[in-house]
């Protein structure tokens, strides 16, 4: 079991994806904004951090680089979710919006996989 950070602004969004990921199995946990995204990260790290690009207070790009910056989580596996991918500088994959669940879960396990297996 995995356990996989959500960030979106959309708590419908982060429902659907919630129940996508434990469905398969993993731990979730979530936050609305890039700023409540890394006061998770200050507890026990995500092995995935899955992440809208356009939030309020803090939005993925922003995110994704405090993450890069920061010796303790700059090797945790990013999944962006957007609509538009040069937004996504930074991250290890892109799933661009919309997507069917099932290419969620998909993208998500490629990432925890190379991250088990990273040669």
């Amino acid at each position: 079991m995995s356990r996989i950070l959500v960030v979106d602004d959309e708590p419908d969004l982060r429902y659907i994806m919630r129940r996508v990921f434990e469905r398969a199995g993993h731990e979730v946990i979530d936050a609305g904004h890039g700023a409540a995204a890394l006061e998770v990260v200050s507890g026990p790290l995500p092995d995935l951090v899955v992440t809208d690009m356009m939030m309020p207070v803090m939005d993925g790009a922003e995110l994704i680089r405090r993450l890069r910056a920061d010796p303790r989580t700059a090797r945790i596996p990013i999944l962006a979710a957007t609509s538009n991918a040069q937004l996504a500088a930074g991250a290890d994959a892109v799933l661009t919006k919309p997507y069917q669940p099932s290419q969620l879960l998909a993208a998500a396990t490629a990432l925890l996989a190379r991250k088990a297996d990273p040669r």
